[in-house]
């Protein structure tokens, strides 16, 4: 059966058009588009006008494109700036009415739990505990689990767009807004970190645009190869001397890196700089990354219901 996910996020919308038989994917292509639905939504409370006409093009897009290549369902899941915002409803009456999409806001926890499912759906070995770590553009996801099941599971409201907003105001970025923003992560995470530290965990596996972007990057990778970024691993070394990169360039220099979509230039300094914070706070030196993320889990549970 052909299905389609999306997944509007604070940062980007993206769609998974997959046939999903008996638990497996085949056939799975993804489509991004950078929304900003999250512009601006931490200091005004709600999303703007032009973030949900925006949002609202793209997503007509992508349900067009979902029913041309013949989706039997459409699903689709708001995220962090969503739930964070005053005026989400307005946004979820005009997508219905727009696109014919119903789309579900989800809770911290809920969104977590399909980046989880998902994760699994692309393991190999599923026995032992694993850590998933989603950093997206409004909030970062930590689960831990493995095939029987999720034994931690968190929700922060830190993210690559929303650091950038609050934190990295200049270009390239100031030693000292960096330095604000690197104290403010790492206080806001330190309890989250403690309680997974406990878990005995063997893996670390990463989904979401800014760890994938960071394994592109790494690789050089143009045009973008899911096949390849799937299972490949990025190494604690290798982040930090990204991350010392990024913020010695101007935002156009960043624009030219190669792996890098031009429209997550002004955000990836604050990603890299997420995942580098976490890696260091769990004694990690490398992690793992996933193209099976929440849109695989979005599908797995609506099929499996």
């Amino acid at each position: 059966m052909k299905v389609a996910a999306i997944d509007i996020g604070t940062n980007s919308m993206r769609l998974l058009i997959a046939d999903y038989e008996d638990g497996n994917f085949k056939n799975r292509e993804k489509h991004i588009n950078v929304t900003r639905m999250g512009l601006d939504v931490d200091k005004n409370g709600v999303i703007g006008e032009g973030a949900i006409q925006r949002n609202l093009e793209s997503l007509d897009q992508f349900g067009s494109l979902a029913r041309l290549e013949g989706c039997e369902e459409i699903w689709a899941i708001g995220t962090s700036a969503l739930r964070d915002s005053k005026n989400s409803d307005e946004f979820v009456r005009k997508a219905a009415e727009r696109s014919g999409i119903a789309v579900e806001i989800i809770s911290g926890a809920m969104e977590a739990d399909m980046g989880f499912a998902g994760v699994l759906q692309g393991l190999d070995r599923k026995d032992e505990n694993i850590l998933v770590v989603d950093i997206g553009g409004g909030s970062t996801e930590f689960i831990v689990g493995n095939k029987d099941g999720i034994k931690f599971i968190k929700s922060e409201n830190v993210g690559a767009l929303r650091m950038t907003e609050k934190f990295l105001r200049r270009d390239p970025v100031d030693t000292e807004e960096y330095g604000l923003m690197e104290n403010y992560v790492s206080e806001e995470l330190d309890d989250t970190i403690d309680k997974v530290c406990k878990l005995n965990i063997k893996k670390v596996v990463g989904i979401g645009g800014t760890i994938t972007s960071v394994a592109a990057m790494l690789q050089e990778m143009e045009p973008y190869d899911m096949e390849k970024i799937h299972s490949s691993v990025i190494m604690y070394s290798e982040i930090s001397q990204l991350l010392g990169s990024l913020k010695n360039m101007k935002l156009s220099e960043k624009r030219m890196i190669k792996g890098l979509q031009p429209q997550r230039a002004d955000i990836i300094t604050a990603g890299v700089g997420i995942l580098e914070i976490i890696l260091r706070m769990i004694c990690f030196d490398r992690m793992a990354v996933s193209e099976y993320d929440n849109l695989e889990g979005l599908v797995a549970k609506k099929m499996n219901t």
